[in-house]
């Protein structure tokens, strides 16, 4: 066995040990290979040997092994030291709550901080919003000293007016076509024909379309 895969069954019996908790050989892997680069059938290899050299303990459940370290190795704790050990272990996770919360309080500031604009940001969008408004005075000038503006009453007598002539070319419209449909009850060419030869020309030849009143 060469010198790093020794190394790697020295990292993987002090892993075990100071974890003292069960694990496969893939949890050990995922664990320990980015740290130290180390390949999964190297990690399979080392606990195995690890094992027949009765440094771990080794468990099979169906197809899987379970590895953990020997626990004759460590000295017997007494009622009161697990009860020191449980305050601790409560101690801690109230620590690590404390600081998860503050995490995310952080990491709600930080997105909070990250969505809003930079001075610089604002500044350039300040001077948008000022060349707009800008704009938009410049605009309403011109309207205002215009001199061609049309009075709320010639408005309304132009609406009127439109109304009474879309009325009334209505109402020519369907005469000329009650008229035309008498006359071709006893013409015997076609419609098309009969405009042709008349010379009457419709609003669609002429391209126009009656506008709504």
């Amino acid at each position: 066995m060469n010198k790093k895969d020794n190394g790697g069954l020295t990292v993987i019996f002090a892993y075990i040990n100071e974890k003292n908790r069960p694990y496969s050989a893939q949890d050990v892997f995922s664990n320990l290979q980015k740290q130290h680069g180390l390949g999964k059938t190297a990690v399979v290899k080392a606990m195995e040997q690890l094992a027949q050299e009765g440094k771990i303990k080794e468990k099979t459940y169906g197809k899987q092994k379970i590895y953990f370290a020997d626990q004759a190795q460590f000295a017997e704790l007494s009622e009161a030291d697990l009860k020191a050990m449980d305050s601790h272990i409560s101690d801690l996770s109230t620590q690590v709550e404390a600081v998860s919360q503050g995490c995310r309080q952080l990491d709600a500031e930080l997105k909070e901080l990250n969505s809003s604009l930079t001075t610089e940001e604002m500044m350039s969008e300040i001077q948008e919003l000022k060349a707009e408004c800008s704009g938009y005075r410049e605009r309403l000038e011109k309207i205002k000293s215009a001199t061609n503006h049309v009075t709320p009453e010639q408005k309304e007598k132009v609406y009127k007016e439109k109304h009474l002539y879309v009325k009334e070319w209505k109402k020519r419209k369907r005469l000329a076509s009650d008229m035309m449909g008498s006359i071709l009850e006893g013409y015997p060419k076609t419609k098309k024909q009969f405009l042709e030869e008349v010379g009457v020309e419709t609003d669609e030849d002429c391209k126009v379309t009656m506008p709504s009143t």
